[in-house]
């Protein structure tokens, strides 16, 4: 009997963990109002056009706005601020700030970028929905 308890005890605690997990992604994944988007800046006041109301959008901007505007928005922590306060992903903010801290430029800054943003896009894709 007791056995039995702790099996479904478990069961229940991976249940919640995974319900934890989905609406987390869920959350992050989702798409924002445009009012709560990015926009992409070079410099202050000088808006490239462009913008992402999800980190879907997001990672297709990283490959095509002005490298300025990469560079602007990493070295001022824009870019991790976003991420954390507005998408909810502790995770990837951290992620960023250590490519900041690489101290990177250029297309060598962007390539990163844009690989650390879709690995952890492809992790909350496949994050197992709880039954």
């Amino acid at each position: 009997m007791l056995i039995r308890f702790a099996s479904v005890l478990e069961s229940v605690s991976q249940t919640v963990e995974g319900l934890e997990m989905s609406s987390s992604s869920s959350r992050i994944l989702r798409t924002l109002p445009r009012e709560e988007a990015f926009y992409f800046f070079t410099s202050i006041g000088n808006y490239t056009g462009q913008s992402a109301a999800s980190l879907d959008e997001f990672l297709q901007k990283v490959k095509d706005v002005n490298m300025k505007s990469i560079e602007f928005h990493v070295y001022r922590e824009d870019f991790e601020k976003w991420i954390s306060q507005t998408l909810g992903d502790a995770k990837l903010a951290e992620e960023i700030k250590g490519l900041r801290n690489l101290k990177i430029a250029g297309n060598s800054l962007r390539d990163r970028l844009y690989f650390t943003v879709s690995r952890r896009l492809k992790e909350l894709k496949t994050t197992p929905v709880s039954r």
